[in-house]
């Protein structure tokens, strides 16, 4: 980055593990697009009225050649943003993904979202909603519980033939919408 990132946290304690997790994050995203020329992140506790705990909302301002991408993680309905870090790795995941279309764009690439191909669930990680899929070429496709179309993340189970679609992300290859259907997929 040309310009120093810049960590702003309002309305809640700020602590030096907060910082730490902010600045891995914006590093891989660096990692990710190397022309990212300033970075702004600011986390704070939601004002809303709420019967659980805190909620924390994070905003992302990215600055590229031509462009300010903005990005706003809002907590969530199914309490998920109680956790700092939750909320903040949401942001910099949905912050890759538009870089990642920035980028596709400044290419001139168009992304594949309907080329569909057939997995079964591999392995599902309740806590953090996510999984894996094995394709029949017994490659592993990592998917969020965000991606999902038409199923319920509480309700998948391994073994389940599914639909999707897939990009490479940061680490690997994983799904960008992965939806109910599949058949012919060995066990």
């Amino acid at each position: 980055m040309t310009a120093p990132l810049q960590i702003t946290v309002r309305d809640m304690s700020h602590s030096p593990a907060i910082d730490d997790a902010i600045r891995k994050k914006a590093d891989k995203l660096e990692r990710f697009y190397d022309r990212i020329t300033s970075c702004h992140v600011l986390v704070e506790a939601a004002h809303r009225h709420h019967h659980q705990g805190k909620h924390y909302q994070v905003r992302i301002d990215i600055m590229v050649p031509g462009a300010e991408l903005a990005i706003t993680r809002d907590p969530s309905g199914d309490g998920s943003h109680e956790d700092v870090f939750v909320a903040i790795r949401d942001a910099f995941d949905a912050a890759r993904r538009r870089l990642q279309e920035f980028r596709r764009r400044e290419r001139g690439e168009t992304k594949p979202r309907d080329t569909a191909h057939e997995a079964r669930i591999l392995r599902l990680f309740p806590a953090q909603e996510y999984g894996f899929l094995r394709t029949p070429d017994n490659r592993e496709i990592y998917f969020h519980a965000n991606c999902l179309r038409d199923l319920d993340f509480s309700r998948l189970d391994p073994g389940t033939e599914v639909v999707y679609a897939e990009e490479e992300g940061l680490e690997g290859p994983q799904a960008i919408w992965v939806a109910s259907g599949g058949s012919s997929i060995p066990e």
